[in-house]
């Protein structure tokens, strides 16, 4: 049997990517693709925790430029998460794989509160632990908390899904000659300005040595390739 390259990891997926095609909202055919990619490595006996995003329902920073409270959108934004997760944890349950929603914001009667003992638990128990409202503060974005809870986690990698295969030097779609880059270290990372992660994302991951691997969501594999240490995506490292 193959043996993962990582005990424990933190993914990072944006609201964005449930979406696949669609304008908005969740796109079910998407979900169930995803959870399969996941489901493959939790069978690799690997402890899975996902911090969603809520930009497919609604984005705090467009709410707050268009006059509305950055705090308040913010909050909404969070709710936005919760929603995405409940939708996942159903995902991981039709699928036969074990799951946990836990919400920095309480809201017992739906989801678990983020209680860092029993997420560590779940996850030595073999569930997927899904991390919903982000930091439960506004002002920080998903990926601060993907960096945050998998330092917490005491996770060995995060792992940033998004829809290209890494980080490259320019727009993959706009220049036919931007190349990808296999590996980058997070002070070069943040020094050009490499709008993967947040910055205070970067800075956090970077204190703690948490590296992070850039990878597609939508390439069938690589889910599985990164965690088993091959040459999948871009890794930022210290």
């Amino acid at each position: 049997m193959s043996v993962a390259a990582y005990k424990r990891i933190m993914l990072k997926l944006s609201g964005e990517a449930l979406m696949g095609d669609d304008a908005y909202g969740i796109n079910e055919e998407v979900v169930s693709r995803i959870v399969a990619e996941i489901a493959e490595v939790t069978h690799l006996g690997v402890q899975v925790g996902v911090v969603i995003g809520g930009g497919n329902i609604f984005r705090g920073m467009k709410g707050a430029a268009s006059g509305m409270d950055r705090a308040t959108a913010d909050y909404m934004g969070m709710l936005a998460t919760v929603m995405n997760a409940m939708a996942l944890a159903d995902a991981f349950r039709r699928a036969g794989v074990e799951a946990r929603v836990q919400s920095a914001l309480r809201i017992d009667q739906v989801v678990e509160p983020y209680i860092r003992g029993r997420a560590i638990r779940h996850m030595e128990e073999g569930r997927v632990v899904i991390f919903a409202a982000g930091t439960g503060n506004p002002f920080f974005t998903t990926d601060t908390a993907a960096a945050l809870r998998g330092s917490e986690m005491a996770a060995q990698i995060v792992l940033k899904a998004t829809k290209v295969d890494g980080v490259y030097t320019a727009d993959p779609h706009k220049d036919p000659l931007a190349k990808r880059y296999h590996r980058i270290s997070f002070d070069e990372a943040i020094g050009r300005n490499l709008a993967v992660m947040d910055t205070t994302a970067f800075a956090l991951c970077r204190d703690q040595k948490l590296p992070i691997n850039v990878f597609s969501i939508f390439k069938p594999g690589a889910l599985k390739r990164v965690v088993m240490g091959e040459d999948e995506g871009t890794l930022v490292h210290s």
